[in-house]
């Protein structure tokens, strides 16, 4: 005994209920009209929700565009005396953390060493922040390369000194 299909098992069961109930078979207008039904009822939730994706892209666009030519401008606006300086300051600070790593199993000369580097750091700053109201200023652009490489010197000389070298 095999099991029936499911088109063969509803075809089965609709004979059955239609000669017990005599149920008539639903003519084929009404098929046609529910199904009409459907599709326009689909049709209008598929219409707005593309009505309203389209709006949401086109914010979205709008906003990145903004975003976009916000950040074109911010970056713009800066001077080249500034990227300078940044980009010094930036050097400087890796030149320094590298040295710092380099010699950090070595024993230091001097106890006091970090005490001036904290010093020359202090007047890092102070140079910066007098470069934040005269970013032109030459003399002080100078001054603070020359804090820079005091400190690269200081870590340099504390852990290696000269006259260990042959």
């Amino acid at each position: 005994m095999t099991k029936p299909t499911f088109d063969e098992f509803l075809s089965e069961e609709l004979s059955k209920a239609k000669q017990q109930d005599g149920l008539p078979k639903p003519q084929q207008p009404l098929w046609e009209g529910i199904d009409k039904a459907i599709n326009a009822q689909n049709d209008a939730v598929m219409s707005a929700a593309f009505k309203s994706t389209g709006v949401w892209r086109q914010v979205s666009a709008v906003a990145a565009a903004t975003c976009i030519g916000m950040c074109v401008m911010y970056f713009s606006m800066s001077t080249p005396e500034q990227n300078n300086m940044l980009q010094m300051s930036q050097y400087f600070e890796q030149q320094k953390q590298i040295m710092l790593v380099q010699y950090s199993n070595q024993p230091a000369l001097t106890n006091d060493w970090q005490v001036q580097l904290q010093e020359l750091e202090e007047a890092e700053q102070a140079i910066k922040l007098a470069l934040e109201n005269d970013q032109q200023n030459a003399a002080l652009l100078q001054m603070l390369a020359q804090v820079y490489q005091q400190q690269l010197d200081l870590i340099e000389r504390v852990h290696q000194p000269r006259w260990q070298e042959i």
